[in-house]
């Protein structure tokens, strides 16, 4: 019997968590469907991939790349060495770990990677996230293999014939998920009797919705609301001391056990990133607030694609100062409300997405 032969593929990409845990989801997916298949990351050093996907049982290996920097153009002085420098870094990355494919999830590291092996004749697939294509995405997919969208309507960004509407994956503890609201409620210190609204900013934190959450924290106890609050690492010792003398209160940089944080909820502040379609599936009322300075504005396209199907409200990131936490508190008092938006977003879930994802690279490489 001839010897099955052992798949090689590279996942390519990160920055932040709405690339990295779907990237993480394919990877399973891949090793579900093909458990000898050989994976290998490639990130950008000093960011958060290079712990996440250790944790996650994978070998990443770290770009010297940085991304563009829209708030100071002189910190882009260094750019053109550090790509010419990773480029260097990827050719010897392909030319030693050899891979029958690539899949670029997003993230300026993603870049170097999927060119390198396109140049090489090596398939690649990208995943769009976004209901707003990136530029780099918009430039591989003239030569990718598969496009993989999370939403419809991406035929303007891409072509046509190579799109798959797939959905975003989506972390299987999260889609698995069968905590109870007791224990979700107890992991946090909290009461499971009591409304809860869950406040996320991404895994780097939400500078606008962190600001809006401080000036009004008395609110969330005078309208008899529990908030389980995730900061973001670089502001966690600045928000902290404001869980002192505050039982309905829990304050952390980072949530590792989200499928918990989301079992609490009844619901949700966060940001319009690839998050959203985590949301979908837990079908909680959502308010969201677009980081208004991400590529293309993405993130309000990600938003408004929700409030167009009545599934989320959006708070401008500009407002949320003065209007989101007064948004909380009418819709925690709104039951109606709350449950037109949950069913609404729930209509919208996308469960398998890793799956058709992983099937469709090893359909291509076999």
């Amino acid at each position: 019997m001839e010897e099955k032969k052992t798949r090689r593929i590279i996942l390519a990409g990160g920055g932040t968590g709405g690339h990295i845990f779907p990237a993480i989801a394919i990877a399973n997916a891949l090793r579900k469907l093909a458990p000898g298949t050989d994976i290998l990351f490639v990130g950008a050093r000093g960011k958060m991939e290079m712990e996440k996907v250790p944790q996650a049982g994978y070998p990443v290996k770290g770009l010297e790349i940085a991304g563009f920097n829209r708030s100071s153009l002189f910190r882009n002085i260094g750019l053109p060495f550090k790509l010419i420098k990773s480029f260097r870094q990827v050719r010897s990355i392909l030319r030693e770990f050899r891979p029958d494919a690539v899949v670029g999830v997003g993230g300026y590291s993603s870049f170097p990677v999927v060119r390198q092996a396109q140049a090489k004749n090596i398939k690649t697939f990208i995943h769009e996230s976004n209901s707003f294509a990136g530029k780099s995405n918009m430039l591989l997919g003239k030569r990718a293999t598969v496009i993989f969208t999370a939403s419809d309507g991406m035929e303007k960004f891409f072509p046509r014939e190579k799109i798959l509407v797939t959905g975003n994956p989506v972390r299987k503890n999260i889609v698995d998920a069968t905590v109870s609201r007791t224990d979700a409620a107890g992991y946090f210190g909290l009461d499971a009797g009591r409304k809860t609204v869950l406040a996320i900013g991404g895994s780097l934190g939400a500078r606008s919705i962190n600001e809006a959450i401080a000036k009004h924290i008395d609110a969330f106890e005078q309208n008899g609301l529990q908030l389980i609050w995730q900061t973001g690492k670089t502001t966690v010792d600045r928000f902290r001391p404001l869980q002192e003398g505050r039982r309905n209160i829990w304050i952390g940089d980072f949530i590792t056990d989200m499928s918990r944080a989301y079992g609490a909820a009844d619901m949700i502040v966060s940001r319009s990133g690839s998050t959203v379609y985590e949301l979908c599936v837990v079908g909680k009322p959502a308010i969201l607030v677009p980081y208004p300075f991400a590529a293309e504005d993405h993130q309000t396209a990600n938003a408004m694609n929700l409030v167009r199907k009545k599934a989320a409200i959006m708070i401008p990131d500009a407002e949320a100062d003065e209007r989101l936490v007064p948004a909380v508190v009418e819709l925690a008092a709104n039951a109606e409300l709350q449950q037109e938006l949950s069913e609404h977003i729930s209509s919208l879930a996308i469960t398998n997405a890793d799956e058709v994802i992983a099937q469709t690279i090893l359909k291509a490489v076999n």
